[in-house]
């Protein structure tokens, strides 16, 4: 597509990294901070009408309304006012799939922080999306190209 790619990965603190590291969940007082922080660079980027494409594990509907709406998601439930900060658009991508496969690929990664064995608490979290979140989900259990497809599709 030509856009600019970000891990959100990259972007966690030292002190997340070694959460994960010792194979200890990170909750969401860890978490608001880092997705305020990636919000942030969807603000920037989408300034400079840059187009970009973000992997996260936005695993709770709150943390995809941060990435949105930024940290006024999490200071005031009150809507935001016209001309306050307006949200991102932002697709979401829910890549779903069974633990096991999920488990087999987290297997396969070298030189990360977070171990396989923290995916249960994954998914222990996760909260898939829904209406009225703009989202497609795509199976992992199709070939890599038919996931690429669909998302493209989606997309443009």
């Amino acid at each position: 597509l030509g856009w600019k790619f970000y891990d959100a990965d990259d972007y966690h603190p030292p002190e997340n990294k070694k959460k994960m590291a010792e194979g200890i969940p990170l909750n969401d007082e860890d978490r608001i901070p880092w997705l305020c922080a990636l919000h942030d660079i969807l603000r920037r980027e989408d300034s400079r009408r840059q187009h970009v494409i973000l992997a996260c594990s936005a695993l709770k509907k709150m943390y995809r309304h941060v990435l949105v709406s930024g940290a006024s998601a999490v200071e005031s439930n009150q809507p935001e006012q016209p001309g306050e900060n307006p949200a991102l658009k932002i697709l979401f991508v829910h890549l779903d799939g069974p633990m096991d496969i999920i488990a087999g690929r987290l297997q396969k990664r070298r030189g990360h922080f977070m171990p396989p064995e923290l995916l249960k608490s994954q998914f222990d979290t996760l909260e898939p999306p829904s209406a009225p979140e703009n989202f497609i989900t795509v199976s992992l259990e199709k070939s890599l190209p038919e996931i690429v497809l669909g998302i493209e599709s989606a997309i443009l």
